[in-house]
């Protein structure tokens, strides 16, 4: 029998629930935690790779101790802390760590490999599972990072996308420092924005080769080469690795917002959360609503069963919405009231699992036997 296991990364620590798949459409989710009380979980990641239990990796960060990188082989039973840092800046580069935004696992058939984007925006790899990482020299020296402007939420690398069919292909993307990718494991890089408007510059600078405010990006199931990106200001899809980008927000209540997802197993289709302007950033229309394109963009069709019919606040942030991967993949958010919400069915119908949480700042889900 084969269970869903939840996690739900909040201002003041971590949450965990697990259900099994057939059930998910079922009220009562036992959400249990906090793990780590008072630290700021911005990054979870669940690594299925194992023949044995997942590890689950957490990004925490205390207010006393600072940042660091944990993690679970027992489903949060026991954590493990490594005796040196994790995630460490070499001295040479004249910085240190303030948040590890985003921990990813690598491909299939590099079980051992994981990634980590941090604040300030570079990247991290590993080599031992998530218990220790070294920093990827080529995106931190490459000629473009000095002008990198750190945006309102920091400068921070959030997104990790490895490519399925090659790994030494990866793309990541950087608040605000654009899209960028490689083909040969971190060597080399090159800025992918071509496309991508930047509101926030003068004319004639609106669309520059790099210093986007990219929110999220997420890779198509059926095509690797398809991207969804959500910007400050646009939704956009790109057909060849990210070399062009076409906008695709037009029919949304507005192209403002942070997560994007794609559907685990269809192609074409990807998941929003649209928020009103720059000026308040709450849902938009201050309504709680999902929106789904099953035509790569083409198209977008409200997703509203169950959810609230106004929501005043609560906005989503970039990594608090996700997919679980099951056969029906089920859909989950959480938003900063603290409520979190779940669909059995791809987003038709929702229920809230949990409510009066802390500031929810991500969620992941995973099927686990």
């Amino acid at each position: 029998m084969s269970d869903v296991l939840l996690a739900v990364g909040t201002r003041k620590g971590l949450f965990l629930a697990r259900r099994p798949v057939e059930r998910r459409h079922q009220r009562g989710w036992e959400v249990q935690g906090p793990h780590f009380n008072a630290q700021a979980v911005y990054s979870v990641a669940l690594d299925t790779r194992r023949a044995s239990a997942p590890r689950i990796l957490v990004g925490g960060d205390s207010a006393h101790w600072g940042p660091s990188v944990f993690h679970s082989d027992d489903l949060g039973s026991t954590w493990h802390e490594p005796p040196q840092p994790a995630v460490k800046f070499p001295q040479d580069t004249g910085v240190s760590l303030e948040r590890v935004w985003q921990l990813q696992p690598g491909g299939a058939d590099e079980p051992d490999v994981v990634w980590a984007g941090t604040e300030p925006g570079a990247l991290f790899r590993s080599q031992d599972g998530g218990v220790s990482f070294a920093l990827v020299r080529g995106l931190w020296e490459h000629p473009t990072r000095t002008e990198w402007v750190p945006g309102g939420g920091g400068l921070g690398l959030h997104t990790i996308l490895p490519d399925p069919r090659d790994r030494r292909r990866l793309t990541v993307a950087v608040s605000t420092g654009g899209a960028y990718r490689t083909a040969d494991a971190g060597a080399s890089w090159e800025p992918c924005n071509r496309g991508v408007e930047a509101v926030f510059l003068p004319e004639p600078r609106r669309f520059p080769e790099y210093g986007q405010c990219v929110h999220k990006v997420a890779r198509d199931a059926a095509d690797p080469a398809r991207l969804y990106l959500q910007n400050h200001w646009g939704v956009y899809r790109s057909d060849d690795d990210g070399t062009g980008w076409t906008p695709i927000g037009g029919s949304l209540p507005s192209d403002f917002g942070f997560p994007v997802v794609s559907h685990p197993r269809r192609g074409g289709v990807a998941y929003v959360f649209p928020l009103n302007a720059d000026s308040d950033r709450v849902p938009a229309g201050r309504r709680c609503r999902v929106h789904r394109t099953e035509d790569a963009g083409g198209s977008w069709q409200k997703l509203e069963a169950g959810l609230p019919e106004t929501a005043r606040y609560g906005p989503v942030l970039r990594d608090a919405m996700c997919t679980d991967g099951a056969e029906t993949p089920g859909i989950y958010f959480g938003n900063r009231n603290g409520e979190v919400f779940a669909s059995p069915d791809e987003g038709e119908h929702w229920q809230q699992l949990a409510g009066h949480l802390p500031d929810v700042l991500c969620v992941r889900a995973a099927v686990i036997d």
